[in-house]
């Protein structure tokens, strides 16, 4: 099912707000000589406001909790509300619901006039219809009422609930869209327990903006079970129940990838380089920039490195990304990360056992032109060599 109307949390669903706010509840302890853990473990002042947390926390007066507030919004406003960075994928989101119709708003125990700023900040301010947030007279507000507040500014009715759908990081987020009647959908990547979330009664759960975009969009397959069928020395094979947006049961066969890294080099004499091997699945020799697979929890670029100096025997001074590949999205979950290199120094050659490959220098046009007569068949090859392409010919390299 499509909604027509997207109410979001703001901290921990939009916006990476954590280190600020945290920071700033330090500020305050301190400020009253209040024991508190490190910065970095005051998680718990996300999400709830702050009058509440205080006491809860910390067992303070009402009017004590009400100076600690005070005490924070003092760097909070000043220093604290930059410490923050919308989470990756948002922006694109925005745009995306915002281009299909959807009417947009937000929903939040922030005060209103931080919202605004970090909006502002952030240049997605467009996409926005309504901004409900609190005042600093009244920041206590439960979120169930700040959420039917946003919904009737965004002309929701009885009729029309439907096709509503709340966006949070955490259990109030759950509680506020159910008191409202509202479907729900829990984030992973904020700040709350996805456990909680569910038992609170989301209906969905995303652990990136692109799914919550998939899920307001109708496009969404909810998998409700795994099964692994094959387990080999690089990929794993699992069959998933899913169910479609239209509430109809399917099944995927899925491989599970640890991703791969390509680099192509651009030397001060424009030349580059391939390497050609033989492909067992093809049975042919193959022309490819230099790659290879990403092991357990490695930085796909210090990957790229390591594989550019043992294939081709090489170093650069310089890399920078070409972005990301999916070289088989229907089935499998493989992402190629892909770098280029300049300021080449040619050094010694390190294959790993049982690795046989040429490696072959040629001039970068040249690369173009195997890409256009279909001497490069291999994906992340044509890819990376036609992005490189495009920014040497507009001067970007």
């Amino acid at each position: 099912m499509r909604y027509d109307t997207v109410i979001f949390d703001f901290d921990g669903t939009l916006c990476d707000t954590g280190e600020g706010i945290q920071k700033s509840a330090a500020f305050a302890l301190d400020a009253f000589q209040i024991a508190h853990d490190d910065w970095e473990k005051l998680g718990f002042f996300m999400g709830p406001p702050l009058l509440i947390t205080f006491q809860e926390k910390y067992g303070v007066s009402p009017s004590r909790a009400e100076e600690l507030v005070a005490k924070f919004r003092e760097r909070y406003s000043q220093t604290g509300i930059w410490e923050s960075r919308l989470f990756d994928g948002v922006f694109s989101m925005l745009k995306s619901l915002k281009a299909h119709g959807a009417k947009i708003g937000i929903a939040s125990s922030k005060p209103q006039s931080y919202i605004e700023q970090l909006l502002a900040r952030f240049k997605i301010a467009p996409y926005i219809d309504t901004v409900c947030g609190v005042t600093f007279q009244a920041d206590c507000e439960p979120k169930a009422e700040i959420i039917a507040r946003c919904a009737e500014a965004l002309g929701v009715t009885e009729e029309n609930k439907s096709k509503v759908l709340v966006v949070g990081d955490t259990k109030l987020d759950a509680d506020g869209a159910n008191a409202n009647g509202i479907d729900m959908c829990g984030v992973s990547y904020g700040y709350g327990s996805r456990f909680e979330i569910i038992e609170h009664g989301a209906k969905f759960m995303a652990d990136k903006p692109d799914e919550v975009e998939a899920i307001a969009l109708g496009f969404y397959e909810q998998t409700v079970d795994v099964r692994r069928v094959f387990d080999g020395k690089i990929i794993h094979v699992h069959h998933d129940d899913v169910v479609l947006s239209s509430g109809k049961a399917t099944k995927r066969e899925i491989v599970a990838h640890p991703g791969g890294v390509g680099i192509l080099c651009l030397d001060d004499d424009g030349q580059t380089m391939l390497v050609r091997q033989f492909r067992a699945p093809y049975k042919e020799l193959v022309y490819e920039i230099p790659a290879g697979k990403l092991e357990p929890g490695e930085d796909p670029l210090e990957a790229g490195k390591r594989e550019f100096s043992e294939e081709c025997g090489a170093e650069a001074r310089n890399f920078f990304s070409l972005g990301k590949l999916y070289p088989s999205p229907g089935y499998c979950g493989e992402i190629i990360h892909m770098f280029a290199a300049t300021g080449i120094t040619y050094k010694t050659q390190h294959l790993d056992e049982g690795e046989f490959l040429e490696v072959i220098k040629l001039p970068f046009d040249e690369a173009v032109q195997m890409v256009m007569d279909g001497s490069i068949t291999d994906a992340k090859s044509i890819a990376a060599i036609l992005k490189l392409d495009n920014l040497r010919r507009g001067g970007k390299v």
